[in-house]
């Protein structure tokens, strides 16, 4: 079966762009980004901007927005067993070069775990410079400590 990924949330003062693979079962089932409850995506972006936590999605995505970071999935298109992105097949990427030509202030991007940034570099080519982070997902066994710490290098691009 296939599925397909969402939307970007993005606006044109975007500076930053974080790419996962592809939302996993509970995202798709909720329609939101990160939406696996143990996910550590929107906690830890609310600590780096020192933002009390909100469970709220449109509070998440303005939270986003104001801090000029956008947040896509790599993959347009996929067949996956569960939620894993080692289970994908038959994958097609996002167009990018619409979406680099629309969001020129992008100068950054930081990929949510190393499959993201292997679908990204097998399908595309981008100037931008870009970074692996540690994968925000349950599956992925880093204390959630070092995930803040490593995930808080955004905040030196954001001050460019």
């Amino acid at each position: 079966m296939q599925i397909y990924s969402f939307p970007p949330i993005s606006n044109a003062d975007s500076k930053i762009l974080i790419l996962g693979t592809m939302p996993g079962n509970d995202s798709l089932k909720m329609n939101q980004y990160y939406a696996h409850p143990r996910n550590a995506f929107w906690k830890i972006m609310f600590a780096i901007f020192d933002q009390p936590f909100s469970s709220d999605y449109s509070v998440k995505k303005n939270l986003l927005l104001s801090n000029q970071i956008a947040v896509w999935d790599v993959l347009k298109v996929c067949e996956r067993k569960g939620s894993l992105d080692v289970n994908i097949i038959e994958e097609e990427a996002n167009n990018f070069n619409d979406f680099f030509e629309k969001h020129i202030h992008i100068n950054h991007l930081f990929f949510n775990g190393q499959q993201s940034s292997n679908y990204f570099i097998k399908n595309q080519q981008s100037r931008i410079p870009f970074t692996k982070l540690p994968s925000t997902s349950p599956a992925h066994t880093m204390s959630f400590k070092e995930k803040l710490k490593a995930w808080s290098l955004i905040n030196k691009h954001l001050n460019k």
